[in-house]
């Protein structure tokens, strides 16, 4: 009977998918999952019953999108057929959407990819018990939501709980990250050893003081990267666990290099931040015992304005999600200062309605944008203020609340390249107009 049920609400799924398209109704990544979970709440436990080997997961505040891309990425280029809730909606709903659009009745699958938003990670887990969990971070971020950094890491501990067989790959970079803890199996470490930066961008924005969480103190940092990642102790004898694969990282302008041991892997992707990115992919990918990863790499495309590239009327424009302030400010640094800027801010849920995190990041660097700044978005006056206090001057300052009005005057003025900088739900409003650009 259950298999009967299965099978009715896949297809029911499918058809309503078609009418969406059909219908540019929209994007479609949560609204089917939303549905089926309404009418079939165990849908979850059955359908990962047709993944036969490992189940993935990967949560933390930035970068999971892409580091669920790069994993199911390599996956596929080793023949591995897994389901993906590829485009970024890490909810319940959007992790039954991906199943639902994916699962093909009488078909088994290789393996399962799920990005999990922090708070939903305990929610998930208990339909889905991930053989592996990735953490890639924890920074402050929408606050409404999480409250601030202990909460967050409290919710991704509760979800670890309902997984006690789970193996953990784990940022020994990132304090928070690294005290997580798994019942049954030791977690596995990785992290940066060195960093050579030659992408031209030099700014260190590690923050001053951070908190050991075990006992009050002030960690001290023998190597900062960025935000509270880095080489840390503390005069309590708590510091950074070794890590089990230590990497050897080049920043180039376009592309960064991973060096493992003799092994190098070259990513197609720009910054620290995804630099990290990718070796937590990688670690993962060592640790199920794929082979082929480096290949692979040389091909990823990054999804859904992750560091992605679109070629819109002639324009070379890259999409650089930002969302916290140690995400937004690490993006911020990658900006080509010559190419003409758009940040869009939007203050919906699942933007996270606190938008004070934009005095937090490091907007300052734009000062020295050569082409005016235009912000839109239902927040766009306050990014307009932030920016008047970062230095950047007023004559350069252009306000178009309205998304579409502000893409078209972009691309009415641009000589070259373009950036724009959104926020979650600006980027889904992006990738509609796509369409009619």
């Amino acid at each position: 009977m259950r298999n009967i049920k299965l099978l009715i609400t896949l297809l029911a799924a499918k058809s309503a998918y078609a009418l969406i398209k059909l219908t540019n109704a929209g994007e479609g990544t949560s609204f089917i999952g939303t549905l089926v979970l309404k009418n079939y709440p165990d849908f979850l436990s059955d359908a990962v019953r047709f993944i036969k080997s490992d189940k993935i997961m990967v949560t933390g505040t930035n970068g999971k999108t892409t580091t669920c891309g790069i994993i199911s990425s390599v996956l596929r280029a080793n023949g591995k057929m897994p389901v993906a809730n590829s485009r970024g909606a890490n909810m319940l709903a959007g992790v039954a959407n991906a199943f639902a659009l994916t699962l093909e009745p009488g078909k088994v699958y290789d393996n399962c990819v799920i990005e999990s938003d922090e708070a939903y990670l305990s929610k998930t887990a208990k339909f889905i018990k991930a053989d592996y969990l990735v953490v890639t971070n924890l920074f402050r971020d929408q606050l409404d939501r999480y409250g601030e950094l202990d909460t967050t890491k409290q919710k991704i501990q509760e979800g670890i709980d309902f997984m006690p067989d789970v193996r953990l790959i784990l940022n020994a970079d990132d304090p928070l990250v690294s005290s997580l803890h798994a019942k049954n199996k030791k977690p596995v470490f990785y992290g940066i050893k060195n960093i050579t930066d030659n992408s031209g961008n030099k700014m260190n924005l590690a923050p001053e003081e951070i908190f050991n969480f075990h006992c009050g103190k002030v960690l001290k940092y023998t190597k900062k990267f960025y935000a509270q990642q880095g080489h840390y102790y503390c005069e309590c004898g708590y510091r950074r666990p070794e890590p089990d694969f230590e990497a050897e990282v080049v920043l180039e302008k376009n592309f960064s290099l991973i060096r493992l041991g003799n092994e190098e892997f070259k990513v197609p992707l720009v910054g620290l931040f995804n630099a990290y990115n990718a070796l937590a992919a990688i670690v993962l990918l060592k640790a199920t015992g794929v082979k082929n990863i480096a290949a692979p790499l040389l091909d990823f495309k990054t999804e859904f304005g992750r560091s992605e590239l679109r070629d819109v009327r002639g324009h070379k424009t890259l999409i650089q999600l930002i969302k916290n302030p140690a995400g937004a400010s690490e993006v911020i640094k990658s900006v080509d200062l010559d190419s003409n800027l758009l940040i869009i801010i939007n203050d919906n849920y699942a933007d996270g309605r606190d938008v004070s995190w934009l005095w937090d990041a490091d907007f300052e660097r734009l000062k020295y944008s050569e082409k005016p700044v235009v912000v839109s978005g239902l927040r766009a006056e306050d990014m307009a203020v932030r920016l008047k206090y970062a230095g950047v001057s007023d004559d350069k300052i252009i306000v178009l609340p309205d998304i579409k009005k502000a893409i078209d005057y972009v691309l009415t003025i641009a000589e070259n390249n373009i950036t724009i900088l959104p926020t979650y739900t600006a980027l889904l409003e992006l990738n509609k107009l796509w369409k009619k650009l």
